[in-house]
């Protein structure tokens, strides 16, 4: 896709003037929109990576926003571009211009992430305007390094009782965690695990993962379950169970490499779910890579259901 003719003068480019120029910001609809206000309250959200393209009648054409974790001081993910129809040059003019102001030069801007309807590319309208944001982060240099699919589970799935086949104990401490994340690591299909496999070795990416996720949840730590064998007490898997800042989530989900194929995952699956649904949720969210066909299958026996999916583009 050509991103088209160079803009004319009178379109402004330019960071939010603040909480004010929200409701300007949200013209454009989008399933995150609802979140801005707070974020940029909560400091997950910054004003100066907050930006839109105007007319000169003051009407938008186009945004660009960056997310980040309340304490980091740099943009965490590019999660908010669009621009209206017929202005796909305004839409690359702008990230490119925000691009250049919000990311310091010599280093890798963070990636762009998109959600989508589950059927996304079977409706022309909607993959029309997907592929078209796509292709102008990928004129701008980026890849496509996943595709995702997110999942839920709601109260009235049924939950099946403990088997007792693989028994369940909190996790010791943050050193069995790094242990037991070392071993999972071995054989994953998960691209994020991957990408860090290439530019590290196991156990520092094993470690990354605990310092970057899991340390922030606020959750109780004992929600965190090792599943073992009963009889010898061998760890055969690992549950990450946590809330996160909207929902209880099943943040990570494993079994060790030489215990794969027995079925253990249904069962750590179930163990991970029935913990969360003490509290009463609303939903319980997941997601997994739509390449990781096994977990894929695991979410669904578990009553877990696809209500949207992720494309996400990375920069090398």
């Amino acid at each position: 896709m050509a991103v088209g003719p160079a803009l004319p003068n009178k379109q402004a480019f330019r960071p939010i003037t603040g909480s004010d120029e929200v409701e300007l910001f949200n013209q454009i609809p989008y399933v995150l929109n609802h979140e801005v206000a707070g974020d940029l309250i909560s400091r997950r959200r910054h004003r100066d990576w907050t930006w839109i393209a105007l007319d000169d009648e003051g009407q938008l054409l186009a945004r660009v926003a960056w997310w980040c974790r309340p304490s980091d001081t740099s943009p965490f993910l590019l999660d908010l571009f669009d621009y209206l129809p017929g202005h796909e040059s305004t839409g690359a003019a702008l990230l490119r211009s925000a691009l250049t102001a919000v990311v310091p030069k010599g280093t890798t801007p963070p990636k762009y992430t998109r959600f989508l309807p589950p059927d996304w590319r079977d409706d022309p309208t909607v993959r029309t305007a997907v592929d078209g944001r796509l292709a102008v982060v990928e004129q701008l240099g980026a890849r496509l390094f996943v595709e995702r699919l997110r999942l839920e589970w709601a109260p009235e799935s049924p939950v099946p009782e403990p088997s007792g086949r693989p028994a369940f104990r909190p996790v010791s401490g943050e050193s069995e965690l790094v242990d037991l994340l070392t071993e999972i690591l071995s054989g994953t299909l998960d691209a994020y695990s991957l990408d860090d496999l290439r530019r590290m070795p196991v156990r520092q990416a094993a470690q990354l993962q605990l310092d970057d996720e899991f340390a922030h949840y606020t959750s109780p730590r004992d929600w965190w379950r090792v599943a073992t064998l009963p009889d010898s007490g061998e760890p055969v898997g690992l549950v990450i169970a946590a809330r996160n800042q909207h929902r209880p989530i099943i943040a990570y989900i494993g079994v060790l490499a030489e215990h794969r194929g027995r079925g253990y995952i249904d069962e750590i699956l179930a163990e991970g779910t029935r913990l969360l649904a003490t509290t009463e949720p609303q939903r319980i969210r997941a997601s997994t890579d739509v390449g990781n066909s096994p977990m894929a299958a695991a979410f669904a026996r578990a009553g877990y259901t696809v209500f949207e999916r992720e494309i996400v583009m990375a920069w090398d």
